[in-house]
């Protein structure tokens, strides 16, 4: 089992790993054509300002090669340009949004700006220092941010994928257990049937009826487990029950069954009160709390059942004088299979939670637990 585990947690790390791999690739192919494409846009500037530079130096160039540094100066159609003489003079823009040319006070600011990239090209026209100010085009601009779009992109793939996966793995566990429980109602069946003829056999007999009534109480309450198993996966009939009743009986029951060291406690607001209610299963989960709560006191300790039918909720606290439930455990203790005992499946917890909060549309959940005060667990029952 331990190998088992160690192999696990070395093929998640391999997985991180490969992940982490990935996303440092992404990251440098994305600033590697980052960079090319700024070089490419510095050079087409480039092109435009020593075109400038070569039709105001020579008044000697043919038409075709002024047309051909023309078409230079042109072909620049996305990067913005600024020409500024050496008084600081804007003499000229280009790929500048109309409403900053139009107004001098922010195209100086907007130049200002520009000067602060330090992307300069210094140039000579008609005998004087001119500047060439640019900055990087909007494409560019896009481009610096497109490997954290990718990064996002795969991250919010992975998390919908692990999502996915990890709703069809709990839908599946979920059929198990619903499987494996009308397996076990099925099996119970044979030998309760044969228990329940034994049973009627024992009663003309000349045995203690004290005895025979006690025998005949587990045999129908076997019958009442295995009922309980074929329920489980089905679709819940609930019906009008008095729930104060219900918890009554099923405490009574717990109660001469575990230790007596145990206090046990029923306390409630009202004598009845009913809402809808599926009895066999709801007893079930007033059950495994019971004994939870008789294991985690070691046999010895003060158990209280309260019902209060307060706001819109009945509430059912089931309190305990244990030593608690470590706070980094209580989010995993419904989780199927999860169990702190030796022996035991860890289904206890889990199928009280689904039928609480799948059948019945109510709520189970830790209250409180700390080692000095034991644990607290109430369920939400809508009125």
């Amino acid at each position: 089992m331990q190998n088992f585990i160690t192999k696990g947690l070395n093929n998640r790390w391999i997985g991180f790993f490969i992940i982490f791999i990935f996303f440092v690739i992404t990251i440098w192919s994305s600033n590697k054509i980052v960079q090319e494409f700024k070089k490419e846009e510095h050079q087409r500037v480039e092109n435009y300002a020593k075109s400038l530079e070569l039709i105001t130096s020579s008044d000697f160039l043919d038409s075709k090669t002024q047309d051909f540094l023309f078409k230079l100066i042109e072909d620049n159609k996305t990067i913005p340009v600024a020409l500024v003489d050496e008084k600081g003079n804007i003499s000229d823009t280009k790929n500048i949004d109309r409403s900053i040319t139009e107004d001098s006070a922010r195209l100086k600011h907007f130049v200002n700006e520009m000067k602060k990239s330090d992307q300069i090209i210094e140039v000579e026209l008609i005998g004087s220092k001119n500047y060439v100010y640019f900055k990087n085009s909007k494409l560019l601009n896009q481009l610096r941010y497109y490997p954290f779009i990718i990064i996002l992109l795969i991250i919010s793939f992975f998390g919908f994928t692990y999502w996915y996966f990890k709703t069809v793995r709990e839908t599946e566990k979920s059929f198990l257990w619903a499987g494996m429980a009308k397996e076990t109602a099925h099996q119970i069946g044979t030998p309760l049937s044969s228990l329940m003829g034994w049973v009627e056999l024992l009663k003309l007999e000349n045995i203690d009826p004290t005895t025979v009534d006690e025998i005949e109480k587990d045999v129908d309450r076997l019958n009442h487990i295995a009922n309980r198993f074929s329920k489980i996966g089905s679709r819940s009939e609930l019906t009008k029950n008095n729930i104060v009743g219900t918890t009554q009986q099923t405490v009574n029951y717990i109660s001469q069954r575990i230790s007596k060291g145990i206090e046990v406690n029923f306390k409630t607001d009202v004598e009845e009160f009913n809402i809808k209610l599926n009895e066999s299963l709801y007893s079930w989960v007033i059950e495994n709390l019971m004994k939870n709560a008789a294991d985690a006191m070691q046999n010895k300790g003060v158990l209280d059942i309260i019902i209060y039918t307060q706001n819109k909720y009945v509430e059912i606290s089931i309190k305990d004088t244990g030593s608690g439930i470590p706070s980094k455990l209580q989010k995993k203790i419904f989780e199927p299979g999860f169990t702190t005992k030796k022996r035991g499946w860890g289904l206890g917890l889990s199928l009280a939670k689904r039928i609480i909060e799948e059948y019945h549309n109510g709520k189970i959940f830790v209250a409180k637990s700390t080692k000095e005060t034991g644990t607290e667990f109430k369920i939400l029952l809508r009125k």
